[in-house]
């Protein structure tokens, strides 16, 4: 393989790498440690790694250049240095490092130089990213991966506000899974964390991008339906319980499904989120006392 292929190999890095001679003097830059120190290897090939470049300090700002550089006893006995520093940046500020200094040797051992490998010590994180991970971690349920009660409880009130701001009706479904205390006692809670994973994965999949499923409790799951009418929910509880029904697992041959029981309701102008939640809740129990696996809305 040709030199070409190696500086190719070494620019594709993310660390910042380069070489010194006996000297010190820089030999190879690659282009990470532009990126990193603002240099150009142009402005760096053939200089020392003291003049006024890198002047690499510790936390004390003792100048390694002048006393303690890695790179120089690296070249005078052989042995590998790592240390966290502070590199000079192009612009003037100071970046925090970590560098590696390894010995260059030729065939029979003598050492020729050195290699410095250097990256940021502390990587800069999106602030916007990580508000968002967090949220997402105290917003999701971590059994099911849908949204927690207290997601559907935020998306509610945005619901109630839509709805008083624009006249914006919307539904609400409670889905209960029929018998799930028998899936528990039968098979065991692994088993029935996997039919809640099921039932989560059905109600999140099948539902419009604009509504959500979020598990409300339990076996429990609430959907919220924006923009909606008495039709187009009961259409969509429809769907849901016979996508469940026709659901299942397969634990050891064995073929394990579930049913379950929905109740809805539909906003009404000026209606608290709490209400719409608790005619849906008179619904659901309406769908069990009746004989499970079915749908029930307000007529």
């Amino acid at each position: 393989m040709d030199e070409a292929f190696f500086k190719r190999l070494l620019d594709s890095m993310a660390d910042g790498v380069y070489f010194v001679d006996a000297q010190r003097r820089i030999t190879f830059w690659n282009k990470a440690a532009e990126r990193i120190s603002g240099y150009t290897a142009q402005e760096v090939l053939g200089k020392s790694c003291a003049d006024n470049l890198l002047r690499h300090v510790d936390e004390s700002g003792r100048e390694l250049c002048v006393e303690g550089c890695p790179v120089a006893a690296v070249i005078r006995d052989g042995r590998m240095r790592e240390a966290q520093v502070y590199m000079h940046h192009k612009l003037g500020h100071r970046v925090p490092v970590v560098v590696r200094a390894t010995a260059l040797r030729n065939d029979a051992g003598r050492i020729l130089g050195a290699v410095e490998i250097f990256h940021a010590a502390f990587e800069k994180v999106d602030i916007l990213q990580e508000i968002q991970k967090l949220r997402k971690e105290v917003l999701t349920d971590p059994l099911t991966g849908v949204g927690n009660r207290r997601y559907a409880e935020i998306r509610l009130q945005e619901c109630q506000k839509d709805e008083r701001a624009y006249g914006v009706s919307y539904g609400v479904l409670l889905v209960d899974i029929d018998h799930f205390k028998a899936v528990n006692d039968t098979w065991g809670h692994g088993v029935g964390d996997k039919v809640l994973r099921m039932v989560a994965g059905v109600l999140d999949s099948t539902v419009r991008s604009l509504d959500m499923a979020c598990r409300w409790g339990g076996e429990e799951f609430v959907v919220l339906c924006r923009n909606t009418t008495a039709d187009g929910l009961r259409a969509l509880a429809e769907r849901l319980r016979m996508l469940i029904e026709k659901s299942w697992l397969d634990h050891l041959g064995n073929r394990i499904a579930v049913t379950v029981s929905i109740g809805g309701a539909v906003s009404r102008p000026g209606e608290t989120a709490e209400a719409v939640v608790e005619r849906a809740d008179k619904q659901l129990y309406r769908s069990k006392t009746e004989g499970r696996n079915r749908v029930s809305l307000e007529t």
